[in-house]
């Protein structure tokens, strides 16, 4: 085994870990986890979630510094969720829901950051 290959699924724990923690957040917010980790062809969300008529589907991610959450997001990320968001839409929102792309950023030690509205469809 290569040294990438224990690295990657170091990265892939910890990614859970922070998927873990930030649906715990939003519950604690008040909402409601419908989905985790939907995959489709145009990309990932790493969790749905609904509170009254609003469906989020969020990115999450984690590092190990708070200062390396400033580059943890980019258009290209953002882009990726949305489209994926666009094909499952139709599985999580009723007649009258509105929707949104929100951004989860979680660091040892610090309190998640929730960035609300963070991608455009």
């Amino acid at each position: 085994m290569t040294g990438a290959a224990p690295k990657r699924v170091r990265a892939e724990r910890q990614g859970r870990k922070g998927e873990a923690a930030a649906a715990m957040y939003l519950r604690a917010k008040g909402w409601r986890i419908l989905a985790e980790r939907v995959r489709n062809p145009a990309g990932e969300i790493d969790l749905v979630a609904r509170r009254g008529s609003m469906v989020i589907f969020v990115e999450v991610k984690w590092r190990a510094r708070a200062d390396d959450l400033n580059l943890a997001i980019d258009a290209r990320r953002l882009a990726r969720v949305c489209a994926a968001a666009e094909v499952e839409a139709h599985k999580y929102l009723r007649e009258g829901d509105d929707m949104r792309i929100d951004v989860l950023l979680l660091a040892p030690g610090r309190l998640p950051r929730h960035l609300a509205n963070a991608g455009q469809f």
